[in-house]
C-alpha cells in the first residue's frame, strides 16, 4: 500500500480524502494557494506545499507546480478529487511519466470519456441510448444558431470539458443561442482552459439520474446503484439522494448494466459516474461520464456501506475489488444538501466573506438515523471569491425516505452559519415542499416552483403557533432575568406578567403562559403547546421540545422579541404586553430607500463587460453588463425601459455588493 499520497485539490473534497487516507494509515500531502494558506485541508494534512497565487489557473491547475510538490514530498500517488485536474489527461500522463500512481482512471479513459463530445460518439457506437445533438466542434455564434435550429429548440449549449454547471446554457431561441454560446465559451475557457462547445437537444421535464460504477484493473466492474440529482439550479446540483424515488428495479438494473458495459469498453478503472437523463416513461439517455469522484458520492456510501475513496486508493494500488455485484445492496435512504455561500434572497448570487459563526450539527450514526457533514471550512475562516462557493455537504440517512427527509429538516434547522449569505433557508424550504416530499421532481423543479426567485417561506398557522409558543417562553425567561438586575429601588418589585401578544408573519396571537420547574404551557385562544428547553438568553441556537417533539430554532435577540429562523422562514417575532401591542399598531412603518433608478452590483465581483453607454435608451430585458464571480458569469439586465444617465464602473473594476454600477433617468 502507498505510504504517502498527495491530494491535488482543496476544500471539502481534499478534507474528505485525507480522512480516509488517515484511516488507512497513509500519510497525506496538501497543496495550497495564497488564498488557502489557513485552509482546513492544509491543517488536516501531514504536510502542505504552497503552489502559487490565489487564482486556480495560477496554482491548482498548473500541472508543473503540482508535479514539483510531488517531487518535493516524495508522494507515491495522487488523488485529484473533483474539478481542477481530476479529468485532465495530460496530468495523468505526467504522473505516469514520473512513476507516480494516479488515483483515478487511465489517461486513455479520461481522454475518451472526459471529453463530452468524444464520449457521446463512443456511447452511441456502443449502443447506448443518447440524446440527439451535434457532437462536432462549433466555430462561432452563427454556426451555433444554425445547428440549434437544425436540432430544434430548446437546446443545451455545453462545454466539452465542462462540469459543475459551468459553461452550460439553455437556449429557447436564436438570440439566446447566440448569447449563450459566447458566455459558455468564456466560462469554459476560464474554468477549464478549453473553450470547445457542443449542442444537444434539451429534453423537457427530465430527471437527472446517475449510476456509480467501480472498476479495477483485473476486469471487474460493478455499479453501486443510482443517485437522483434532479434538484438543480443553473445546471448545478443542489440536493441529491440515493436511491431514486422514481426508478423501478428493472430500469435500475438496465442502467447499471449499460454503465458497466460502457466503462469496460474504454478500459475504465477506479470510481466513475455515468449520468443519464430519464423521461417520465423511464426511458433513459446517456448524458456524460464523469471520470472522477462525484461531489454527491456520500449518499452512495451511506446506502451501500462502501468507502469509495478507499476503493479508489486500493484499485490504484493494483488490488482487485473485494466486493461483487451481488454484495451491493440498498440499505435505507440518504440525502445530501449542498450548502453554498450564495444568497437566496438575492437570486442566489455568490456571497463571500468571513464565517463569523460556523456550527454544523453533530455527526452521528445509529441503526435508525445518521448525520454526516463533509466540509472544508471552519469558524473564522473565509469564503474566497476565487473558488467554488461550497461551504459543506450535509447528509442524512434513515431507513426510509420520509425519515431521511425529516432528519435533514432538523439538521438544517440546527446548522448555524453567520457572516455570509447562504442557501440554508432555501434547502429547508425544499425539504417541506409537497412535490419534493412526494418524489415528483424534475430538473426544472426550482425554475417551476420558484419562478420569481426565493423570497422566504410563509409557514402554516399551526407551525407559527409552535414558533410563537417558543418565542413567548423564551421572552418570559428574559423578563425574569431583567427583574433580577441589581440596583433596583427599595420596595419596588417587578412582576413578570403571564399574558402576552405574539406577532409573527402578520399573525397576532394573544397567549397566556403557565410556567413550572419543568417548562411552560403556552395557551392560545384555541389549544395550547407545552414547551421545554434548557435555552438561556444569549444562546443563538434554541433546542426546544414542543409537545414531545424536538425542534431547533436559530435565535437572535431584537427589540421586543427575536429574529427566528426555522424551516426556511426568517421571521421577526415580537412578544409584547397587550397595551404595547395596541400602541405598536399606531407606529408608522419604515420605508425602504428607492433604488429603482440604480443598477446595483448584486454580489462582490469583477465587471467583465459594459454593454451600454450614457444616453442609451434600454428596453426591458436588455443586457446592461456582465459581472464575474466565483468563476461564473452573471448577466445583469434592465428591469424596465429607461435611459442611462451615468455609468460608475468599467470593465476590470472589482465591486462590492450593492455598489452602484449605473444610474437611469
Amino acid at each position: 500500500m502507498f505510504e504517502k499520497i498527495l491530494i491535488a485539490n482543496r476544500g471539502e473534497i481534499a478534507c474528505r480524502v485525507i480522512k480516509t487516507a488517515k484511516a488507512m494509515g497513509i500519510k497525506t500531502v496538501a497543496i495550497y494557494s495564497d488564498a488557502d494558506a489557513q485552509a482546513l485541508h492544509v491543517q488536516m494534512a501531514d504536510e502542505a506545499v504552497h503552489i502559487g497565487p490565489s487564482p486556480a489557473n495560477q496554482s491548482y491547475i498548473v500541472i508543473e507546480k503540482v508535479m514539483e510538490a510531488i517531487r518535493q514530498t516524495g508522494a507515491q500517488a495522487v488523488h485529484p478529487g473533483y474539478g481542477f485536474l481530476s479529468e485532465n489527461r495530460l496530468f495523468a500522463e505526467a504522473l505516469e511519466a514520473e512513476g507516480v500512481a494516479f488515483i483515478g482512471p487511465p489517461a486513455s479513459a479520461i481522454e475518451s470519456m472526459g471529453d463530452k463530445i468524444t464520449s457521446k460518439k463512443l456511447a452511441k457506437e456502443a449502443g447506448v441510448s443518447t440524446v440527439p445533438g451535434y457532437m462536432g466542434l462549433i466555430a462561432d455564434a452563427d454556426e451555433a444558431v444554425k445547428i440549434a435550429q437544425e436540432v430544434g429548440y430548446p437546446v443545451m449549449l455545453k462545454a466539452s470539458a465542462g462540469g459543475g454547471g459551468k459553461g452550460m446554457r439553455i437556449a429557447w431561441n436564436d438570440a439566446e443561442a447566440r448569447e449563450g454560446f459566447q458566455s459558455s465559451k468564456n466560462e469554459a475557457a476560464s474554468s477549464f482552459g478549453d473553450d470547445r462547445i457542443f449542442i444537444e437537444k434539451f429534453v423537457t421535464q427530465p430527471r437527472h439520474i446517475e449510476i456509480q460504477v467501480l472498476a479495477d484493473g483485473h476486469g471487474n466492474c460493478i455499479y453501486l446503484n443510482e443517485r437522483e440529482c434532479s434538484i438543480q439550479r443553473r445546471n448545478q446540483k443542489v440536493i441529491e439522494e440515493a436511491p431514486s424515488p422514481f426508478l423501478t428495479p428493472e430500469v435500475r438494473k438496465a442502467m447499471g448494466a449499460q454503465s458497466c458495459a460502457l466503462a469496460q469498453a474504454v478500459g475504465y478503472t477506479s470510481a466513475g459516474t455515468v449520468e443519464f437523463i430519464v423521461d417520465s416513461a423511464q426511458n433513459f439517455y446517456f448524458l456524460e461520464m464523469n471520470t472522477r469522484l462525484q461531489v454527491e458520492h456520500p449518499v452512495t456510501e451511506l446506502i451501500t456501506g462502501v468507502d469509495l475513496v478507499e476503493q479508489m486508493i486500493r484499485v490504484a494500488n493494483g488490488e482487485a475489488l473485494s466486493i461483487t455485484q451481488d454484495d451491493v445492496k440498498i440499505n435505507g435512504w440518504a440525502l445530501e444538501s449542498r450548502l453554498y455561500a450564495e444568497d437566496p434572497y438575492r437570486g442566489f448570487l455568490p456571497s463571500i466573506g468571513r464565517l463569523t459563526r460556523y456550527r454544523p450539527p453533530a455527526e452521528t450514526r445509529s441503526a435508525t438515523a445518521a448525520v454526516r457533514n463533509d466540509t472544508g471550512v471552519y469558524e473564522g475562516g473565509e469564503i474566497s471569491m476565487f473558488y467554488d462557493p461550497m461551504i459543506a455537504k450535509l447528509c442524512t440517512w434513515a431507513p426510509d425516505r420520509p425519515a431521511a427527509i425529516a432528519q435533514m429538516r432538523n439538521a438544517l434547522d440546527a446548522f448555524e452559519v453567520e457572516g455570509i449569505g447562504h442557501n440554508i433557508p432555501f434547502l429547508s424550504a425544499v425539504m417541506d415542499h409537497p412535490k419534493f416530499c412526494a418524489g415528483n421532481i424534475t430538473t426544472a423543479f426550482i425554475e417551476e416552483e420558484y419562478p420569481e426567485g426565493f423570497h422566504g417561506v410563509e409557514l402554516p398557522q399551526e407551525t407559527l403557533k409552535i414558533v410563537g409558543a417558543c418565542a413567548a417562553a423564551m421572552y418570559r425567561l428574559g423578563e425574569i432575568r431583567r427583574t433580577k438586575v441589581s440596583g433596583r429601588m427599595d420596595n419596588h418589585e417587578r412582576r413578570v406578567r403571564d399574558d402576552w401578544v405574539v406577532d409573527i408573519q402578520g399573525h397576532e396571537f394573544p397567549v397566556t403562559i403557565a410556567a413550572d420547574p419543568n417548562g411552560s404551557t403556552v395557551n392560545f385562544e384555541s389549544g395550547s403547546h407545552r414547551v421545554a428547553s434548557d435555552w438561556r438568553p444569549g444562546k443563538p441556537l434554541a433546542l426546544m421540545n414542543v409537545d414531545g417533539v424536538d425542534i431547533a430554532l436559530k435565535v437572535e435577540k431584537c427589540t421586543s422579541g427575536f429574529r427566528i429562523r426555522f424551516r426556511g422562514a426568517n421571521m421577526r417575532v415580537t412578544v409584547r404586553s397587550p397595551r404595547q401591542a395596541e400602541l405598536a399598531k399606531l407606529m408608522i412603518p419604515k420605508v425602504a430607500p428607492d433604488t429603482s433608478k440604480l443598477l446595483l452590483c448584486p454580489m462582490p465581483g469583477l465587471i467583465v463587460k459594459v454593454d451600454v453607454a450614457v444616453g442609451d435608451e434600454v428596453q426591458e430585458g436588455q443586457t446592461l453588463c456582465t459581472v464575474e464571480a466565483m468563476k461564473m458569469e452573471n448577466i445583469l439586465r434592465a428591469e424596465k425601459k429607461a435611459v442611462v444617465s451615468k455609468i460608475h464602473a468599467a470593465p476590470g473594476d472589482s465591486l462590492a455588493v450593492d455598489a452602484i454600477i449605473m444610474e437611469f433617468e
